[in-house]
């Protein structure tokens, strides 16, 4: 059963595009959908997820707060190693872990992972490397989609529904 979610952020949570004001301030958009079942899966279900991005914005910092991620990781050049980290101080091994990734700096995390997804923009190495690739691009929901997949795969899709019913 999977107990922890990792998620990439530019090209998984977002659509990939980062946007600067004149002023050099960065703006992303990130999808609501996603984000509602990021919550019910740590604050209803009780389990774990973690932000692991090789960029570092507030503005993830700030979303991560939002959600109320345990776990957020910024500028990390090997996804792996923190993955590591996060598994020795959760207690978990990798057949418990689901992750979604859309470039190359994913792929060592997401072939070691028990559940691997990507987002439809993907790139094509990764598509062809994960076990799922989503119909949703990055920013457009493949979250979610990657969610509810786990809560179906896992009987838990009837009390997400009946959560908000």
């Amino acid at each position: 059963m999977i107990e922890l979610l990792v998620f990439d952020v530019d090209g998984t949570l977002t659509n990939g595009d980062i946007m600067y004001s004149s002023s050099g301030e960065e703006f992303k958009t990130f999808n609501v959908n996603d984000g509602f079942a990021m919550v019910f899966w740590t604050k209803q279900l009780g389990k774990k997820a973690a932000i692991i991005t090789g960029r570092e914005s507030k503005i993830v910092e700030y979303r991560a707060n939002e959600l109320k991620i345990e776990h957020l990781y910024q500028n990390v050049k090997d996804k792996l190693a923190i993955l590591d980290e996060i598994l020795k101080k959760e207690g978990l091994n990798y057949s418990q872990v689901a992750a979604i990734g859309d470039d190359l700096n994913d792929l060592k995390m997401l072939k070691k992972v028990g559940l691997s997804f990507a987002p439809q923009n993907a790139t094509e190495l990764v598509k062809n490397s994960v076990n799922v690739v989503c119909k949703k691009s990055g920013g457009s929901g493949a979250a979610r989609e990657m969610i509810e997949y786990i809560l179906r795969e896992d009987n838990l899709e009837e009390e997400f529904l009946n959560t908000w019913l």
